[in-house]
């Protein structure tokens, strides 16, 4: 993969900050998937979040299988920072450009593994767990959802993520090889 083309191809597109890094330097933590276990409504019912993943130790094995990752974030500005409906309605806005730079990626031969946002919505309703993903090839699982906690990677690689007032930041994190 070219990357001083795609370089050029994310200065055209909304992504406030990305890092290029080796995954070697991600660490994973069943702490951040007990998060998910406790707090989130989506456990157990999307393909994109647990246990539908896979365990935080299978995960990693297939995350690290990658060599090379990019973590890119885009901001969007809402009325309300506490109105999590109006939140989570920019982020679709985000998961297209996940898309797009994952396009990009594999348009240069590379093999990806994009992890995205929050739990898939690409279906009205999940097949999760009764039967397999209907498009398996659209839906991004979570970054957290596999032990990593995103927070840590950016403040290492110097992402700024906390803009404050009503500014909301999505991540991704596109693995490839």
């Amino acid at each position: 993969m070219d990357q001083e083309l795609l370089i050029r191809q994310l200065c055209g597109l909304p992504v406030v900050q990305y890092e290029f890094f080796e995954t070697a330097c991600l660490t994973f933590s069943s702490r951040v998937r007990y998060i998910c276990q406790t707090e989130c409504p989506q456990y157990g019912k999307s393909w994109a979040c647990p246990p539908g993943v896979g365990t935080v130790e299978a995960c990693q094995e297939r995350c690290l299988s990658y060599p090379h990752a990019l973590l890119f974030t885009t901001m969007t500005e809402v009325d309300d920072i506490a109105d999590i409906e109006a939140t989570l309605a920019t982020r679709s806005e985000h998961e297209a450009v996940t898309h797009q730079i994952n396009r990009l990626m594999r348009g240069q031969g590379a093999d990806t593994y994009p992890l995205s946002t929050e739990s898939c919505a690409v279906c009205p309703e999940c097949t999760c767990p009764d039967a397999p993903c209907r498009h398996p090839e659209r839906m991004f699982p979570c970054v957290e959802s596999h032990g990593i906690l995103v927070t840590e990677i950016a403040e290492r690689l110097g992402i700024d993520f906390q803009a404050g007032g009503n500014t909301v930041t999505w991540f991704s994190l596109i693995l490839y090889r």
